[in-house]
């Protein structure tokens, strides 16, 4: 068994009709990007009416039929937040948690320690975050899950990378679809990241499974020069 092996992003999607909600970081294979991408995936009529919009410091999920929203408490939240030169990426409105403790001087596990997986009972819906520096590539994942069937304990897991060229580590809320759906487990994965922005857009979304995907969000920043370029996808619309 190769423990360093490096997997190809678009098979992991296409085996797997649920992985729910999944953030990829990590950087281009020339060294000079960090890669950030995060997808949301939905099985219900109110999970599914969602878009992703643009926001100056990232993006935000809405309703797509306003009409249709039910319970917008775990559904509608900032996925994305750029704080000086770290960018925030998260399955919910961790987001603002994190960005609140980085404003005081606090850091990323601080702030998921005030935090617990979601109370969707049976599921338990893991929270899971990712911290970018934008200086450096390095990032952090976490992971908040439940600890047993009853959600009466939360397992929290914090994963740190130093960049490598090409790779990125994939983590995503759930192992496969299933009733109740099934926390992810393990280590986040390591993938293959191209160059080319979307290249990494179409593998993707192309892979996500047709009748789930909901939207999608990819983001290279040059870590010399800051700038950064964006793709979102969303299946309500055309790439923004």
């Amino acid at each position: 068994m190769n423990v360093y092996e490096i997997g190809s992003l678009g098979e992991k999607l296409s085996k797997n009709t649920y992985p729910g909600r999944g953030i990829v970081l990590g950087m281009t294979p020339d060294g000079s990007k960090s890669v950030a991408a995060y997808f949301i995936m939905g099985r219900s009529v109110n999970s599914r009416n969602r878009v992703f919009l643009p926001e100056p410091d990232g993006i935000r999920t809405e309703a797509h039929d306003p009409a249709l929203l039910k319970d917008p408490s775990l559904i509608i939240y900032h996925p994305v937040r750029r704080y000086r030169d770290m960018l925030i990426v998260t399955n919910g409105d961790q987001t603002d948690t994190i960005r609140e403790y980085l404003q005081k001087g606090s850091d990323f596990e601080s702030a998921l320690r005030t935090r617990c997986f979601e109370p969707d009972d049976p599921n338990w819906t893991p929270r899971i975050s990712g911290v970018v520096d934008l200086k450096t590539g390095a990032y952090k994942l976490s992971i908040l899950k439940s600890a047993d069937p009853e959600g009466s304990s939360c397992l929290r897991q914090t994963f740190e990378y130093a960049p490598l060229p090409g790779v990125g580590h994939f983590l995503h809320t759930y192992v496969c679809d299933g009733n109740p759906i099934p926390s992810f487990r393990g280590e986040p994965e390591r993938v293959a990241l191209p160059d080319d922005i979307d290249a990494c857009t179409s593998t993707i979304w192309e892979n996500l499974n047709p009748d789930n995907k909901i939207s999608l969000y990819v983001c290279y920043t040059d870590l010399k020069t800051g700038a950064t370029d964006t793709r979102i996808v969303n299946k309500h619309g055309e790439k923004e």
